[in-house]
């Protein structure tokens, strides 16, 4: 989801009050859409956790599952590639269904780990997902070589999960889930720092802005999940042990 720009030009905050904020209202609503999703995302996954006629035949539906996921490629790049060419109750809406389609997904991690977990897991990355946004909103440097190199090494985790499908080698995956919380830390202050420049040149843009708010509350959203799934790799107790 990493639509903003990635060359190396220094970055140029506003030092207009009035941009600013502009930038800070921007953000607002960017955290506001990706609280709501992910709050619609948590409903969902415990809802048919403690729905069993719901948890078994997704349990028992394996294309089903594969459909669900098919369909999430299929809305993250819908919303990324054409949100200039649909109106802002489409993006909305599809980023609403996604965050569904998510919370199908996720109830599976009920199965898997003990719930206490699953809700400490979920403490520490609203944590450090916090202090982390915090950060890249305030800093002046520039971060643009963050989102670069975390670009670059996300590619290298999806290639070396795959690998691992077939090593199945626990300790090869405790190091990836390792460097996939480095790797998601680095890209949400990248994406926070991103998002407020942006924000700050859409001034004379109210409608192209409110869908770029869609947007990056997409992009904020994927930070989150997936620093959760590498967490709760490293943190959460699993019901079998």
């Amino acid at each position: 989801m990493y639509f903003l720009n990635n060359k190396g030009d220094g970055m140029e905050f506003p030092e207009n009050p009035y941009q600013r904020e502009e930038a800070t209202g921007f953000m607002y609503k960017i955290y506001g859409w990706m609280s709501f999703a992910l709050a619609i995302t948590a409903l969902v996954a415990f809802y048919i956790h403690k729905t069993p006629v719901l948890s078994s035949y997704f349990k028992g539906s394996f294309w089903v599952l594969i459909l669900l996921i098919i369909l999430q490629f299929a809305l993250v790049i819908a919303i990324s590639a054409f949100i200039l060419r649909m109106s802002y109750a489409t993006a909305i809406l599809l980023f609403m269904l996604y965050a569904i389609s998510v919370g199908i997904t996720f109830s599976f991690i009920f199965e898997v780990y003990t719930t206490a977990s699953i809700y400490a897991t979920f403490l520490v990355t609203a944590l450090m997902f916090l202090v982390t946004c915090l950060y890249g909103y305030f800093t002046k440097a520039d971060l643009t070589s963050w989102g670069s190199f975390g670009f670059m090494a996300l590619i290298g985790i999806i290639i070396a999960s795959f690998v691992n499908i077939f090593l199945k080698s626990t300790m090869f995956g405790f190091i990836m889930s390792i460097i996939g919380v480095f790797v998601f830390v680095l890209l949400t202050a990248y994406d926070t720092q991103k998002l407020k420049e942006l924000g700050s040149r859409l001034v004379s843009a109210p409608e192209m802005k409110k869908k770029i708010t869609i947007l990056g509350a997409l992009t904020l959203y994927l930070d989150f999940i997936n620093l959760f799934l590498f967490l709760l790799r490293l943190m959460g107790q699993q019901k079998n042990n």
